[in-house]
Order: C-alpha cells, then sequence, then structure tokens
C-alpha cells in the first residue's frame, strides 16, 4: 500500500514544497481582526499582511483543527488506497494531536482497511518541516512506512530547536514570561533563548543582552550540538526578518560548513504566539 505523509501548518512549510511534493496540510485556525482564517501557508493571508497586522497592535490566538478535520482526510486517503502518516505538531503545544488520534480511532473502526499512523513529533515550526522533509525524501526514494516510521521515532528527539524573539508581550501574554520579567526585559534589550525540550515543551533556556548577541548564540549552540554538519541542511523558520536570517545564515557559514538551508516564515499558527522578530534554527544533534 503507497504511503501518504499528512502534517498541518505549524510545520511552517513552504507552499511551494507542500505542492510540489504532494503533501496535505491541515490548517490551523487563527483569530484575527474578529474573524477566523485558516493558517493555510499564506494563501488566504499572506505572511506579510499577519505580521503587518501584528505589529500594529492586534493579538491573534488560534484553534486546534478539529476531528472532523481529520476524520475526512483520513477517509479521503483510505478510499484512494493510501496508508496514512500523520506527522503531528507537538501535544504539549496544541490539542490538535488528540484530535487526529480520535479521528485515527473513528476511520480504523469504521473501515477494516484503514492503515493510519499518528506520530507526535514533539516538534514545531520548521522543526516539525525538517522531520517532514526527511520523510519525503526518504518515501522519494523508495523507503517502506516501517522503515520511515523508525526513523522518526529514532530521530526526532535529536532535532534541535532554539529561537530567540523580539517582543517579548508574546511570551507574557502566553504565560511564558510574567508581567514584571517583560517589562525589565524590554527596558533593558533583554532576549531570550527557548528551546523545546524533549517533552515538546517551549522553554526558556537562556538570555542575552541584545539582538546581534543572540544571533551569535544560535550559532555557537549550533556549532557545539550539530553532528555530521557536512551531510545537514540548516533549517531556519523567522517572524518576517530576513536582515536577521541572511546575518544568521552568514555567521553559520563562517562557522560550520553545512550542506545548505531551508528558509521560511514562520506562519499565523506559531507566529501568533511567539510574534514578529522571532527567530529560530533548526538542525539535528546527538540529543536535544
Amino acid at each position: 500500500m503507497q504511503l501518504t505523509v499528512i502534517t498541518d501548518s505549524c510545520s511552517d512549510l513552504p507552499l511551494s514544497y507542500v505542492k510540489e511534493n504532494k503533501i496535505d496540510v491541515l490548517p490551523i485556525m487563527v483569530n484575527i481582526q474578529g474573524r477566523e482564517v485558516p493558517d493555510d501557508l499564506g494563501e488566504s493571508m499572506s505572511h506579510k499582511e499577519f505580521y503587518e497586522i501584528v505589529r500594529n497592535g492586534e493579538m491573534p490566538s488560534t484553534s486546534l483543527i478539529n476531528v472532523q478535520s481529520f476524520v475526512d482526510v483520513f477517509k479521503k486517503k483510505t478510499e484512494d488506497g493510501y496508508a496514512v502518516l500523520y506527522l503531528g505538531f507537538s501535544s504539549p503545544l496544541s490539542g490538535t494531536l488528540n484530535s487526529a488520534l480520535i479521528a485515527r480511532d473513528i476511520v480504523t473502526d469504521e473501515m477494516k482497511n484503514a492503515d493510519i499512523t499518528v506520530i507526535d513529533t514533539k516538534c514545531a515550526s520548521l522543526g516539525q518541516g525538517l522531520i517532514v522533509y526527511y520523510v519525503n525524501e526518504m518515501l522519494k526514494n523508495g523507503a517502506t512506512k516501517d522503515e520511515i516510521v523508525k526513523w522518526v521515532q529514532d530521530n526526532n528527539l535529536k532535532v534541535n530547536h532554539w529561537i530567540t524573539v523580539d517582543d517579548l508581550g508574546h511570551l507574557k501574554r502566553g504565560g511564558r514570561l510574567s508581567g514584571a520579567s517583560a517589562v525589565i526585559g524590554s527596558l533593558l534589550n533583554i532576549k531570550p533563548i527557548l528551546q523545546i525540550t524533549d517533552e515538546g515543551k517551549l522553554v526558556p533556556s537562556d538570555k542575552v543582552k541584545g539582538r546581534k548577541k543572540s544571533i551569535k548564540y544560535l550559532v555557537d549552540n549550533l556549532k557545539d550540538k550539530i553532528v555530521d554538519s557536512e551531510e545537514q541542511i540548516i533549517f531556519i523558520s523567522h517572524g518576517d526578518c530576513l536582515e536577521d536570517v541572511e546575518k544568521l545564515t552568514d555567521a553559520i557559514q563562517k562557522e560550520v560548513k553545512v550542506k545548505g538551508f531551508f528558509v521560511n516564515t514562520i506562519g499565523p499558527g506559531v507566529g501568533s504566539h511567539v510574534g514578529p522578530g522571532t527567530l529560530a534554527v533548526f538542525y539535528i544533534g546527538k540529543s536535544r
């Protein structure tokens, strides 16, 4: 049975990439300016427009992908003769994975030929996208479903997520920073360094003063933690700050030989919680 890969929009993959590779991406819903907009990789609302609205003071919120959305796509793929692999956004950050698990049980109870595997990647943004990318490469090279699932299970907790944010207000609103810390940090130009843990949680890891030092931190950390750098593509997502992406890629190339870069803007699903100016780098290390 041929395998099809499904993910969600919190993977922050480029629209052109998912279309070219026929990857189904279910959209997180974003509540913004009194309306609900799907995070469909920039089709309904461009990333530029989203960040412009947020910079003008809007604080969007998100809602998980519902069970019926997963039931519909799982059924359709099963009817078309596919085995399904859903690579989901980290469960501690969203209830979306639970929706997928419920939908899987509904469809497998109803359709005895259904072959549906749901994996919590414990990853976010292009960390999740990195998993999807390598799975897609394996699929194109003829890997079996069992081989692909084993690779994900062996490697997802090696995917390093290192993030710095520009606006502490979004972390405060999300409960990841106290109000007092956000105010003091903003006054002192403090830039927190965040990471995704083995449990899939987003947590503060360190803090530095100023954007320049935060970028240097990401580079130094990569140099210390990456394995087989010359064989790796470095994944970078950003909250509409391409100039800083260029500084980051230039600095990485001066310190480490890498195979290349895969860069995309953080979509509204993740961007609603981290805000404009966020800069994140993802790669495989020995561990997180």
